[in-house]
């Protein structure tokens, strides 16, 4: 604490001009005091919620998009050069015609360049340590950064509140987050990019930051196409061009690469125009139909991208060589809508364990109903095996039967104790055997796709994945013939024919899941219940500043550094104010548990 004038001290935390204030008072100030804007509150729900968005300070704007200026070089092809842009209408920059309904509430974001500048200005500690860890000279350190960008985007479901009478409209919602994965740079007379900083957590809400929300259904493909346009043209626009921006007090050069991973199969197909995922066409990666997916369940290679899908979109559309509707689908795969946003084909990590849990669940079924021996039970029946695999997990596991499989659920069920518990309905030894080693199988072959960098985590499973999904892909085939003969699930024909090549091609598949997004879906039902005015102009406003600040690293330090320090600069500041009240006692600073 250092005076500067006889009414006027600074309190420095020593992290960022946010949150280095200069406060005029005639006493002391306590650190706490400065902490209302951050303060959580335990709401009636017992969960913990920003205070209100009014009480931001002037200070704190810093860390939203539009404060810092930059430039592009050459400037962005139609996008606007103005730096201090805030949130906008999701919808701006498409033309309205006369007769249309005034749709300026159901959608807002930020403008990607402005976000992604004022993201990497949110790291501007974090890379500079970067830089001095590896011994490289700031000042020569301006040029040839290249910074990775996974983008996400995921449809909520129904988020419609439930009050008031009548009947209850669904308003379905989506997310559109990025999340930014490395900086690295290019350094004089270096042949590999040195890596500056590694985001630790790619999988969090805490590092997943939120771009545009709209009220859309995920499957409105012409509303969701119009709203996320002028995003796929920013995003265009900024491949070609490279961001000059001040940081660490020396201008730099960022160029962006952007990964599109964080999609359920659901979302890939309707960005890159494929039929939906009860198609013949089973999977998003190759061209394989679920026939031959199903007789040669390893061998195939990726094959599918997004300028080939254009190529046949535009073949679909044209017909050029007069053919069958048939034979048409047949010479384009299933490529029956025009792409319009490029995404990385890559395997989701966390669908992929939903997806193959749903498909155990039912193996366990019919196993326990002997279908092998009984190839037309009655809906009854099935019904009784469920009941009774249900109870069995219930008793066993303390798992509660659910509507859909989720995340959790399925990582609970996809366990050795779980099909130990299974066998125990299960009347044939030999079939329990094969249950046994088709977990163990899947469970040496899962680390593979869900850690963030197998290479150092799982070697060993890496090394056997190949040999391990052709002895899974034999069980299916042999022992599991009367649910798989002539078919697979699109999920499982991933995990055992692509994983293997997109490790080896991306290095990752679990670190470039979409539970950081998925994550982030709960999180805009709290900040619009607690945080949002109840006004449908500003309430999508209002959850994406929140959120926004919630995914800020300055302030994520700031909490974990305030929790730690606030009793020793309080007591350091005035030892009479120790005393806290039950009130300030019930406050919680630590950011994560919200």
């Amino acid at each position: 604490i250092k005076p500067l004038r006889s009414n006027v001290i600074t309190v420095c935390i020593g992290l960022h001009p946010a949150v280095c204030l200069a406060i005029r008072v005639n006493t002391f100030l306590s650190c706490s005091q400065y902490h209302k804007m951050y303060r959580t509150v335990k709401a009636t729900s017992g969960r913990q919620i920003f205070q209100p968005l009014h009480t931001l300070r002037a200070a704190e704007k810093e860390l939203l998009p539009g404060y810092h200026p930059f430039e592009w070089q050459p400037a962005l092809k139609n996008v606007s050069t103005s730096c201090h842009v805030g949130i906008i209408n999701g919808l701006s920059g498409w033309a309205t015609s006369v007769d249309d309904a005034p749709a300026d509430t159901i959608t807002r974001r930020f403008r990607y360049d402005v976000a992604l500048v004022s993201a990497l200005k949110d790291l501007e500690e974090d890379i500079m340590e970067g830089l001095r860890e590896r011994g490289l000279e700031d000042s020569v350190c301006t040029a040839g950064f290249s910074v990775v960008i996974k983008e996400s985007c995921d449809g909520m479901g129904d988020v419609s509140e439930k009050h008031g009478g009548g009947p209850a409209i669904p308003e379905k919602a989506v997310r559109f987050s990025f999340t930014i994965m490395s900086v690295s740079l290019q350094a004089e007379g270096e042949d590999e990019a040195v890596n500056i900083f590694q985001e630790s957590k790619p999988n969090s809400e805490m590092s997943c930051k939120p771009l545009c929300l709209m009220f859309v259904d995920e499957s409105d493909h012409e509303t969701l196409t119009a709203v996320l346009g002028p995003v796929v043209a920013e995003r265009n626009a900024m491949k070609n061009s490279r961001l000059i921006l001040s940081l660490g007090g020396l201008s730099r050069s960022f160029r962006f690469h952007f990964r599109g991973t964080g999609y359920d199969e659901k979302m890939v197909r309707e960005m890159e125009g494929l039929e939906a995922s009860g198609s013949t066409y089973i999977c998003t990666l190759c061209d394989s139909t679920r026939a031959e997916a199903s007789h040669n369940m390893t061998l195939h290679s990726v094959t599918r991208n997004h300028d080939e899908n254009l190529e046949r979109y535009e073949l679909w559309r044209t017909n050029p060589y007069s053919e069958s509707v048939e034979e048409l689908r047949d010479r384009v795969k299933g490529v029956s809508a025009k792409p319009f946003m490029e995404i990385q084909p890559t395997l989701d990590a966390l669908h992929c364990d939903i997806g193959n849990a749903t498909e155990f669940y039912k193996i366990f079924q019919d196993e326990i109903g002997e279908i092998y021996d009984n190839p037309n039970p009655s809906r009854e029946q099935r019904r009784s095996w469920r009941a009774a695999l249900d109870k069995q997990l219930r008793q066993k596991m303390k798992l509660k039967p659910v509507m859909r499989m989720n995340g959790n659920y399925a990582r609970r069920l996809m366990t050795r104790e779980a099909v130990e518990a299974v066998c125990e309905l299960v009347r044939s030894e030999e079939r329990q055997e094969a249950l046994r080693e088709l977990m163990g199988l899947y469970l040496k072959m899962k680390p593979v796709w869900r850690s963030t960098c197998p290479a150092k985590e799982c070697p060993d499973q890496l090394c056997q994945y190949s040999f391990n999904s052709q002895r899974f892909a034999e069980l299916l085939s042999t022992v599991f013939k009367y649910r798989y003969d002539g078919k697979i699930t699109n999920y499982l024909h991933k995990t055992l024919a692509h994983v293997p090549e997109i490790v080896e091609r991306d290095g990752s598949i679990g670190a470039w899941a979409s539970e950081g997004n998925e994550s982030g879906n709960k999180l805009f039902r709290r900040f619009r219940k607690m945080n949002a005015r109840q006004s449908k102009a500003f309430e999508l406003e209002d959850v994406l500043k929140h959120h926004w600040l919630y995914t800020s690293k300055y302030l994520q330090k700031f909490m974990e550094a305030h929790k730690n320090s606030a009793k020793a600069l309080q007591a350091t500041i005035d030892p009479d104010e120790i005393q806290e009240s039950q009130e300030d006692a019930d406050i919680s600073l630590d950011m994560p548990d919200f």
